[in-house]
């Protein structure tokens, strides 16, 4: 599996609502609030041999109230 970092930009006030989204979805191994330019921060195992750019648009992209997403591909855990 392959992990990726992604971060959310959600809508004013419904950061919540995105967290709770997210979780529904069973796909995220761990998921943070944040400060800065992005609200949440979760970490995503991949399944080896799926397209990282269509997993998570088919499986967290289309949930209400992300206005925008930062993905961050990792190589190697030290």
């Amino acid at each position: 599996m392959r992990c990726v970092f992604v971060q959310f930009r959600c809508t004013p006030g419904k950061t919540y609502e995105v967290a709770d989204a997210i979780y529904d979805r069973e796909v995220v191994s761990e998921l943070f609030s944040t400060s800065g330019d992005y609200d949440l921060l979760a970490k995503i195992y991949i399944p080896d041999g799926a397209d990282v750019g269509h997993y998570l648009s088919e499986k967290l992209f289309d949930i209400p109230g992300i206005s925008r997403t930062l993905t961050t591909i990792t190589f190697k855990a030290f």
